[in-house]
C-alpha cells in the first residue's frame, strides 16, 4: 500500500475497518474460548467512554497531567487491598502482564547488581508451567532461568525439586496463581516458605487470576492462599484487561515495598532534551487504559465482580463434568478457576479445533511440551455461558467422527530423516513446508491442525526457529 495521496472521508474508513475484520474469529458471538473478556455491553460501553475520555492525555510526565498519576495510584491502591498487600505496598501501571514481569525482573536483577554484584550469572527458578514472558524477560536482561518440571496429574511442581534448583546464582523464585495452560495454582505458601528459607526475592503471576481468584476465594471455593497474605510473597503481577474487563493495554505490577520498585525507574538526563524519568518501558503512553481501568473497577465493584466469578465458575463447571462424559476426552489437572485443558485419549485432537471452528467456536490449541500433552484450552468467559450445552453437542459429535476415522494421535507421522531435517531447519527448507502447508507467500494456512500437527513432533528448540521464521515472513510487506 503506497501513502495516501489526499485523505478520504471517515465514514468510509470506518467501514473500511469494520469489513475488514471479516476473517477475525467471531468474538462477539459468545463461542470464542480465548482472548476476549467481556463484561456485557452495559460494562463495555463504560469503557469505551472512559478509554475515549482520556485518549489524548500523556502520561509521560505525571507533572503536565496530575489527573492520570492520580487515577494510576487509585487503582494501584484497590488492587493492593484486593490481594491483601501490607500499608508498605507500591506498584505500578503497565501495558500488560508481560512488561509487568519484564519489570520486575529487571528490578530484581539491578538490586542484586548493587547489593551482591558478585553474582555475575543471576537465576531464576520457576515451574516449567510459568508463563513465557519470564523466560523472555531472562533473554531480554540477561538472567538464566532455570525450570523445573512439574507432576504429569495435577501439573504441579515438587517442593524438593524446587529447592534443589536453586544454587548461589538464584536471585528470584517463581510461581502462578494460576499457570495459564491448566488453571491450576502453584503450592505458593510452600514456595514462598522456600524463598524465605534461602532469603530470595518471591514473585506470584497473578495475571489471569489477580482480578478473579480473589473473588473465588470470598465466594466461598477452596482454593490455596496465593497472595500478600502469605509471608514471602514479594511481587505480584495483575492484569487488569483480563478479568478485570479493563481495555486491552492494562496491567499491575505490585510489589510488599518500595525496595525493588525503585530499582524498575529508569532516569536519563544525559541528552540535549528534557530530563526522562520512566517507571515502565514505554515513555509516552495514552492515558486511555488507566481511565477505563478505573472507571470498571468503580462500576462493577466487589458485588460485580462476585456475580461475574460465580456465573463463570457455575459454567466451567458444568463444561468439565460434560467433557469427562464424552469418551476420549480428559481434563487435565484440577482447574481452579475459568481456565480448563483437555487433552484426547486416543485421537489426533488438532484437527478437533478445526471441525469445531467450522460450526463458530474458536478453541486455542496447546503444544505437547515436557509432561502436558496436546491440548486445547477454553478459557470460560460472560459471553460464553448461554452456549455451553449447544458447545457439549458439538464437542461430543466431532469427538465421534474423529474417534471412528484414522485420525491417529500426532508423534511418529514423519520419518526420521524429515524431522532431523526439520529440527536444523534453514530459510530455504521453510520456504518448501511452508508452501507444503498452504502458507506460502507469507499467507495464512487455512487450516492449522496440519500445521500444529507437525510442530508438535518436533522439539521445542526447533518450534520456535520455525515460528520466528513463520512470523518474520508473515509480516514482510508484499511487493506489487
Amino acid at each position: 500500500m503506497k501513502f495516501p495521496k489526499t485523505g478520504k472521508p471517515a465514514k468510509d474508513l470506518l467501514a473500511q475497518l469494520e469489513s475488514n475484520k471479516a476473517n477475525d474469529i467471531p468474538w462477539q458471538s459468545g463461542k470464542t474460548f480465548a482472548f476476549i473478556y467481556d463484561a456485557g455491553e452495559q460494562a463495555m460501553d463504560l469503557v469505551h467512554k472512559a478509554f475515549d475520555s482520556y485518549l489524548t492525555e500523556n502520561a509521560l510526565d505525571p507533572t503536565a497531567f496530575p489527573s492520570i498519576l492520580n487515577l494510576e495510584k487509585e487503582v494501584v491502591s484497590m488492587a493492593a487491598d484486593l490481594v491483601n498487600a501490607p500499608e508498605t505496598a507500591s506498584g505500578t501501571f503497565t501495558s500488560g502482564g508481560t512488561e509487568s514481569v519484564l519489570l520486575m525482573i529487571k528490578a530484581v536483577r539491578d538490586y542484586y547488581r548493587k547489593e551482591k554484584p558478585h553474582i555475575t550469572h543471576p537465576e531464576i527458578v520457576l515451574p516449567e508451567t510459568a508463563h513465557s514472558c519470564f523466560f523472555k524477560g531472562c533473554s531480554y536482561f540477561d538472567l538464566t532461568p532455570i525450570a523445573v518440571k512439574v507432576n504429569p496429574q495435577t501439573f504441579i511442581p515438587d517442593l524438593a525439586d524446587m529447592e534443589a534448583a536453586i544454587s548461589a546464582n538464584t536471585v528470584l523464585m517463581v510461581a502462578s496463581a494460576p499457570s495459564y495452560a491448566h488453571g491450576v495454582i502453584d503450592p505458593i505458601p510452600e514456595i514462598a516458605a522456600l524463598a524465605q528459607k534461602h532469603k530470595l526475592f518471591f514473585h506470584v503471576d497473578c495475571c489471569v487470576g489477580g482480578f478473579y481468584l480473589p473473588f473465588v476465594k470470598k465466594l466461598g471455593y477452596q482454593i490455596p492462599d496465593f497472595d500478600f497474605s502469605v509471608p514471602g510473597v514479594t511481587s505480584m503481577s495483575m492484569d487488569l484487561h483480563k478479568f478485570g474487563y479493563a481495555a486491552k493495554g492494562a496491567s499491575l505490577i505490585i510489589y510488599r515495598d518500595d525496595v525493588l520498585r525503585k530499582q524498575q525507574i529508569f532516569c536519563c538526563a544525559t541528552w540535549t532534551g528534557y530530563s526522562v524519568v520512566n517507571t515502565a518501558i514505554t515513555s509516552s503512553k495514552s492515558g486511555g487504559p488507566v481511565a477505563a481501568a478505573w472507571a470498571i473497577l468503580n462500576f462493577l465493584g466487589e458485588e460485580g465482580y462476585c456475580r461475574l466469578v460465580k456465573q463463570t465458575m457455575d459454567a466451567s463447571q458444568k463444561l468439565i463434568e460434560g467433557i469427562e462424559k464424552i469418551e476420549g476426552l480428559k481434563v487435565l489437572g484440577k482447574p481452579a478457576m475459568n481456565m480448563i485443558a483437555i487433552s484426547a485419549n486416543d485421537f489426533n485432537i488438532f484437527p478437533l479445533v478445526e471441525e469445531m471452528k467450522a460450526k463458530g467456536w474458536y478453541i486455542q490449541p496447546q503444544l505437547a511440551y515436557s509432561s502436558s500433552p496436546e491440548n486445547l484450552h477454553f478459557t470460560v468467559g460472560v459471553s460464553n455461558i448461554p452456549f455451553i450445552d449447544e458447545l457439549l453437542t458439538d464437542l461430543q459429535e466431532e469427538v465421534q467422527k474423529l474417534r471412528s476415522s484414522s485420525n491417529e494421535k500426532p508423534g511418529t507421522a514423519l520419518p526420521k530423516e524429515i524431522l532431523d531435517l526439520l529440527e536444523n531447519i534453514t530459510p530455504e527448507i521453510f520456504e518448501e513446508v511452508s508452501k507444503m502447508l498452504g502458507a506460502g507467500n507469507g499467507d495464512l494456512p487455512a487450516r492449522m491442525d496440519d500445521v500444529n500437527g507437525l510442530l508438535n513432533q518436533l522439539s521445542a528448540q526447533a518450534r520456535e526457529k520455525i515460528l520466528i521464521e513463520f512470523m518474520n515472513k508473515i509480516y514482510t510487506l508484499k511487493k506489487d
